[in-house]
């Protein structure tokens, strides 16, 4: 009896040889570099599959379209040349080229990617969620706050960009100076969200699977802010994610969530509706922060949440009893019961 031929799985990630813009130095750092490392070495170690990493993005349509993968494990949160703004063409140039991948799709990057627009979803189908405004960047005058501490970040944007200590505001003259701090920097039509400050636990749900074979729920995931200086906002700022020099990433640490049946219950079934109507696959992480009454409030959706061996969705899924390798397993073989691979 012939034997199975092994899977040509192509591990797509950000390029290390070109700038990095959302790195801390405009640049890869050590971390990112380890993080592929890690997850080349996890997938080696899988059955079944032949590996190849594409990471030179220069000649990446080429090598996608003289030797094409049975299935690519999309990677590539840095964008395309490593270019946030392009994250979303690296699925639309595989549904282009016909080659299966793993994670969301072009469409579902582009509604998410809208923070505003997802918490309307939301809204609609009675999921919590703060209470926010929209504002125009553009407008003059700029629209503050009605009430007091409040959060404003950018609409658009991953990864915490533009999620500092001074996103936390305390008075108009705070407003007024963070939102034009948002203003000078962003790019086309600039929207920013004004939102309540929620000062509550912060908890994320991880999901792996898809609506149609179900889902593995990841334990929840709560940040502890405990040892973080009392000076700071409680938040997962930007530094937090890429800065090591920064008190964020030195004092927040995660921990299983405590939560009450009925809570998780309903959080696990407010994640895998949005999952399923936003059209999110294989994988995502769902963020929720409670407010004064304790309530948990739904606040974003990540459609590539970090995949990296020391990440999130990582420790959660070791928390449920499955190492690196057998998480990412998870992942490929959700792609491929959608795929019919």
């Amino acid at each position: 009896m012939a034997l199975e031929r092994p899977l040509k799985l192509a591990l797509i990630t950000g390029d290390p040889r070109l700038p990095y813009e959302y790195g801390v130095d405009g640049r890869f750092a050590g971390e990112e570099l380890e993080a592929v490392h890690q997850a080349h070495d996890a997938l080696q170690s899988l059955d079944g599959y032949r590996i190849s990493l594409l990471d030179d993005h220069e000649h990446l349509i080429n090598a996608l379209r003289d030797d094409p993968p049975d299935l690519v494990l999309n990677f590539c949160d840095t964008g395309y040349r490593n270019q946030l703004r392009n994250e979303i063409n690296v699925p639309a140039l595989l549904e282009l080229l016909d080659i299966p991948y793993t994670g969301a799709g072009a469409a579902c990057m582009g509604i998410c990617g809208d923070k505003a627009l997802v918490r309307h979803l939301a809204l609609a189908y009675g999921i919590p969620v703060p209470n926010e405004t929209l504002v125009d960047l553009c407008a003059d005058p700029l629209v503050l706050p009605d009430l007091y501490p409040a959060l404003i970040k950018p609409n658009a944007g991953c990864g915490s960009i533009g999620v500092t200590p001074d996103c936390v505001v305390h008075d108009a003259a705070e407003a007024d100076a963070w939102l034009r701090v948002l203003a000078a920097d962003a790019d086309e039509r600039p929207r920013a969200l004004i939102q309540d400050f929620l000062d509550g636990p912060e908890y994320t749900l991880g999901l792996v699977g898809n609506p149609a074979i179900g889902f593995t729920v990841l334990p929840v995931l709560e940040i502890d802010y405990s040892a973080l200086p009392p000076h700071l906002p409680r938040i997962l700022s930007y530094g937090s994610k890429v800065d090591p020099d920064s008190p964020y990433w030195q004092a927040l640490r995660f921990r299983p969530a405590e939560l009450a049946p009925e809570v998780h219950a309903q959080m696990v079934q407010h994640a895998t509706f949005l999952f399923a109507r936003l059209g999110l696959r294989d994988y995502a992480r769902i963020d929720f922060r409670a407010g004064s009454d304790g309530v948990p409030r739904m606040i974003d959706a990540n459609f590539n949440p970090t995949w990296s061996h020391d990440g999130k969705m990582a420790m959660m899924a070791g928390w449920a009893g499955h190492d690196y390798p057998a998480f990412l397993a998870l992942i490929l073989r959700a792609a491929r019961a959608r795929y019919g691979l």
